[in-house]
């Protein structure tokens, strides 16, 4: 029987970035993942680009990760309400601190979890077991063991459950989920544009939905790219997505404002229901979830996946610092302790961007105009603004040691 510290089921990711940030600081785990990991990075499996923040890219750094990538800042981020003047814009330039790092860094998808599999591939304590699948596994009061599906069997004094929303290991378990879905379908996509983005991010918010243009580096022709998170009726989500292209790539630049110029599609479309879930508690016997098991959020303001690398970064430190005292690393205080660090703030990020949602999903000329006051005011209000920026990037509240760059 293979043994190691902690048994990740998950290998994406958040489920990598945990086992990375162990292995940096001597901790060994076992990464189970039923995904064969070569169809995990072709163009065709996940087209989404995620806006990791500064503090998550500074973990990805300290772990050997962010020097594999090649990401494009934002340095900016303007908020509107559909196209009407008097936008919010994020701008730390503009702030007296001398803090000028970008907001963030966005990264495709499959090429964040190329650079997690190879880096894991490398690295001296990680066993990355995929494709695999665990067909049972038994907590109890002395360790966690698993057997897998083709009859090899793991053991570990810690289960985190990395396996996305739909974690059955958290459904195993009994733990209770508030979930709700959306009356809201993402259609994601990347695009070329005539004018340069100039690293600045719009978030444009439309009674359907908010619409998002991400900045990304020039592809190798040198054409100009942004990332696009379109927020539709769930209803309208397949018509919308069927369009030709050419009138797709119109619909776009309605929606734009045509501040980019033309546009044309740089890859092919896809389409995401959304939906809010929260689990009830994020421990159990010998268990920690970490990510989508944990918490799933509407991408109105792009911190899903960064709330699950402050998981990460949260629980590895809460093991490596466990494991310099000798604790058995699936103790009940352990566990407690990584409970309350993460559940007061991924709460609060839940319930501010469910009611993003809400506010801005308000139909009318006055409430629209109640929001532009709103956000004009945010504007003139230095404190405030500080704060809001610095939540975009992840710098708000306790932040693990990995988030703010050093090692545990």
């Amino acid at each position: 029987m293979e043994r190691a510290d902690v048994l990740i089921l998950g290998g994406g990711l958040v489920g990598l970035t945990l086992a990375l940030a162990l292995d940096r600081h001597g901790v060994t785990s076992i990464v189970v993942d039923a995904a064969e990991p070569s169809t995990q990075v072709a163009a065709a499996f996940d087209g989404r680009a995620t806006a990791v923040s500064s503090a998550s890219w500074r973990m990805l750094e300290a772990i050997g990760v962010a020097e594999r990538l090649n990401g494009c800042p934002i340095n900016q981020i303007r908020v509107s309400d559909g196209l009407a003047p008097g936008a919010l814009t994020f701008d730390p330039a503009s702030t007296d601190g001398e803090d000028n790092d970008p907001l963030g860094i966005m990264v495709e998808n499959r090429l964040l979890r190329l650079a997690l599999q190879q880096a894991a591939a490398e690295a001296t304590n990680i066993t990355l077991l995929a494709p695999a699948l665990a067909r049972e596994v038994v907590r109890d009061a002395h360790n966690v063991r698993a057997t897998l599906a083709d009859g090899r069997a793991v053991q570990a004094a810690l289960l985190v459950a990395a396996e996305g929303r739909n974690s059955p290991t958290r459904e195993a378990a009994n733990i209770p989920v508030a979930r709700w879905q959306y009356d809201h379908a993402a259609i994601v996509t990347t695009i070329r544009h005539a004018l340069p983005h100039e690293n600045i991010a719009y978030e444009i918010f439309y009674p359907a939905g908010p619409f998002a243009i991400l900045p990304m580096l020039d592809d190798e022709d040198g054409a100009h790219r942004s990332a696009i998170v379109w927020s539709v009726a769930k209803a309208d989500g397949p018509a919308y997505a069927n369009l030709p292209e050419r009138a797709f790539a119109a619909e776009l630049e309605k929606r734009m404002g045509g501040f980019l110029g033309d546009v044309t599609l740089a890859a092919k479309r896809w389409t995401y229901p959304l939906g809010f879930h929260h689990a009830a508690k994020i421990t159990g016997e010998r268990l920690a979830l970490a990510g989508d098991a944990a918490h799933g959020i509407h991408p109105i303001a792009g911190q899903g996946l960064n709330l699950g690398f402050r998981d990460a970064a949260s629980l590895a430190q809460v093991l490596v610092e466990g494991a310099r005292l000798g604790l058995d690393l699936g103790d009940a205080q352990l566990l407690a302790r990584y409970e309350t660090w993460r559940s007061l703030d991924s709460f609060s990020v839940a319930l501010a961007t469910d009611s993003l949602t809400r506010i801005y999903g308000v139909p009318g000329k006055t409430a629209s105009a109640v929001r532009r006051f709103g956000m004009g005011l945010i504007d003139r209000i230095g404190p405030i603004k500080d704060r809001l920026m610095a939540e975009a990037r992840g710098e708000s509240g306790e932040l693990p040691l990995l988030l703010r760059g050093l090692t545990i």
